[in-house]
């Protein structure tokens, strides 16, 4: 027997299948807890196209979801299931979990007004989707043109984004470029944060995939958008693409170190890639130190993840690389016959597309399958002048010269090999791509071994001289070494490989000290060092920021805690993921403790020194600058008081706080500009300010 709120339930299906305009008057449901549905559409909006956070968002609107199924709000249901399809393209992975999206997606449109903006904005979602499975375009770049069309921004700034995605091969490179200027152009419209953010951040993607000289400026403009306030979707392509600087750079070590923080943002914003993408970067330093036959049980594991893209076919490429190497001829081979299927020329033009082909050219080199590297380069050949990034920025493997190189050399066509493998260094070169350069000096040099024309073994062992010079520099295999990094074969020989670097930690380690900055107290003066370069920078609330920045590199450090005055120096939880968070009572922390307020007035004592001195030298510049530290101190101190005197405190969200960190390390930063600007252009480009301040040296 059916009990009436079956029957109220059943009633409430059927008429959430019906559009709203179809109900008599007063048949249309009444809405079960409107503030919560309300609230819940809120909240997942906010955590997506504000903040950024892709579980808090999923989760919102999966409620938000449940609650207008049960309402009947189709619009409601509409705007739900959009948002659970979340920023990215194919952020549901698993079967269940794309149909279940594609279903509700589906549902929603065959209940609204063809007409409407939420429909155009479903339609260009299920466009993305099904053409980023299928590798097709032409679907989104068609509903693209009608947003454009259409009168409201929002559709245009989904269709933009949802059609970069679809465009992320090496065909595209001239289009996606103009689709992120456009996508910046509408977020102005839109008004939506992640809008803009996304558009900045397909903009530095396309810089580095197209080997952009001008790339780091691009990522630095969207360092800043996100020191103001932190994204973490957007945050966790930023942390990859500082993996990738560090591999190219040839600091193994540290891009190791590296990788772990991204992985964590990735879990942290909860991104679907959060596993794979630091897993990609390891295969790539482990490629580059010639120990990749260590990653043949993730790589197995990895190729049958229902977390890889459908399209990403860079983990198979990676076995087959891995097999080869560890002697597995037939694992190998079969990998490649996965990815050469009835052609070659069938796989997927994704953003993992070149890195992929140069996976299938090295395997098919250490296998010695001449056919599939003949294949490979022809198409490979009109992309010779990119660099073989994966996905976004999330690795390198330097210019696609070295992979034609070698598809040639395997080939057996040795003049070619010679030209593209030439071609391939002064590419790594420009890319300051460094375990690429020794990569390709080495293939280099055995291409003109092949050849065997006059003055082939000397330019051999040019090669090769300079390959085991930098190749000692960077700690990573040289010539005597085995692995993809020095073209060995593929048995391998650990014990070679040991020897060539056994004393890599130190000399890394000797390297990292040479790229970081140290910053210590002298008298009343700082001393800040980088490389062979040394400075002494006089005393302020600026360098009080900026020497505790540099004592904990790599951290995020809230501003609040900086204001709080040298006592945060010896804190035990400094950089601790729950510094500054609200169960550390943020909210409740001075302004301005009792310590720094001493220093504050210290330091306009100081300057009224300083000033007096000045003026009476003619020296105005320097006066003007020192009376504009001065004012901007007193109303410090004059802000930081309350009611009869008391220290005030800053509101929870610490904006105060960040203002007043900012406003000091850039007076800092420019007092160490006009005394060394070498010393103050590093620190320009690694200290980043906002609600949480930090170093990142290069």
């Amino acid at each position: 027997m059916t009990s009436e709120a079956d029957q109220d339930a059943a009633s409430r299906r059927q008429s959430a299948a019906r559009p709203p305009d179809e109900f008599a008057p007063g048949e249309f449901p009444s809405e079960p807890l409107p503030d919560e549905l309300h609230a819940a559409l809120a909240d997942g909006d906010r955590a997506l196209n504000t903040d950024g956070d892709l579980r808090a968002s999923r989760q919102s609107f999966e409620r938000a979801y449940q609650l207008a199924d049960l309402a009947g709000d189709v619009p409601a249901m509409a705007v739900a299931a959009l948002g659970l399809a979340g920023l990215w393209v194919s952020e549901r992975r698993t079967v269940t979990g794309s149909v279940m999206l594609e279903a509700r997606l589906q549902q929603a449109l065959s209940l609204l007004d063809e007409h409407s903006c939420i429909a155009l904005r479903i339609r260009a979602r299920l466009a993305g989707e099904a053409d980023y499975r299928q590798g097709e375009t032409a679907g989104i770049l068609a509903v693209l043109d009608q947003a454009r069309a259409a009168s409201d921004s929002v559709p245009l700034a989904e269709a933009l984004s949802l059609a970069h995605h679809c465009l992320l091969g090496p065909d595209h490179v001239t289009l996606r470029r103009e689709l992120a200027v456009e996508l910046i152009k509408a977020s102005f419209r839109t008004e939506r944060r992640s809008d803009q953010l996304m558009g900045l951040m397909w903009q530095t993607v396309d810089s580095y995939s197209a080997g952009d000289p001008h790339a780091g400026r691009f990522l630095g403009e969207l360092r800043d958008h996100l020191d103001q306030n932190d994204h973490p979707a957007v945050g966790f392509v930023v942390s990859a693409i500082e993996v990738m600087l560090a591999i190219r750079a040839g600091d193994l070590d540290e891009a190791e170190s590296l990788a772990s923080i991204c992985a964590k943002n990735g879990v942290a914003a909860g991104d679907i890639d959060a596993q794979w993408w630091p897993g990609a970067q390891l295969a790539t330093i482990r490629w580059y130190q010639g120990r990749l036959v260590e990653l043949l049980p993730m790589l197995t594991e990895r190729v049958r993840s229902p977390a890889l893209s459908a399209v990403d076919n860079s983990a198979v490429a990676g076995l087959a690389v891995a097999a080869a190497l560890g002697g597995d001829a037939r694992t190998a081979a079969s990998c490649l016959a996965v990815l050469r299927g009835s052609d070659l020329a069938r796989l997927p033009r994704s953003s993992s597309w070149l890195v992929t082909m140069n996976g299938v050219v090295e395997a098919g080199y250490l296998v010695e399958d001449a056919d599939i590297a003949a294949e490979a380069y022809e198409l490979l050949r009109p992309y010779a002048q990119l660099p073989m990034v994966g996905s976004l920025g999330v690795t390198c493997f330097g210019s696609a010269q070295q992979a034609l190189g070698i598809a040639a050399l395997t080939a057996g066509q040795l003049d070619r090999a010679v030209d593209h493998l030439r071609a391939a260094v002064q590419h790594n070169l420009a890319l300051a791509h460094w375990p690429a350069v020794v990569s390709s000096r080495q293939r280099l040099a055995r291409a003109h071994q092949l050849r065997g024309h006059p003055g082939d073994d000397e330019a051999a062992g040019r090669e090769l001289d300079a390959a085991a010079s930098e190749s000692r520099a960077l700690g990573i295999p040289g010539p005597d070494g085995r692995g993809p990094a020095s073209g060995g074969e593929a048995s391998g020989d650990r014990a070679s490989r040991d020897r060539a670097t056994g004393d890599r930690a130190s000399r890394d380690r000797a390297s990292r000290g040479r790229r970081f900055a140290a910053c210590d107290r002298v008298g009343r003066k700082w001393r800040l060092a980088v490389a062979d370069r040394t400075v002494l920078v006089e005393d302020s609330i600026g360098m009080l920021h900026l020497a505790v920045l540099i004592a904990n590199p790599r951290q995020q450090i809230p501003a609040a805690d900086l204001v709080k005055g040298l006592a945060v120096l010896g804190s035990p939880t400094l950089g601790s993921p729950t510094l500054g968070s609200p169960a550390a009572g943020l909210g409740a922390q001075p302004v301005l403790d009792h310590q720094a307020i001493a220093e504050y007035r210290g330091r306009l004592a100081q300057l009224d020194a300083e000033m007096a001195e000045l003026e009476t030298a003619a020296a105005h510049d320097r006066a003007e600058r020192a009376r504009g530290e001065r004012e901007w101190l007193a109303a410090q101190l004059a802000s930081a008081a309350g009611l009869s005197g008391r220290v005030r405190s800053f509101p929870d969200d610490a904006e105060r706080a960040r203002v007043a960190v900012g406003k000091a390390i850039r007076r800092a930063l420019v007092r160490i500009e006009e005394a060394d600007a070498v010393v103050g252009a590093h620190l320009r480009q690694t200290v980043h300010t906002g609600a949480r301040c930090s170093y990142w040296p290069a």
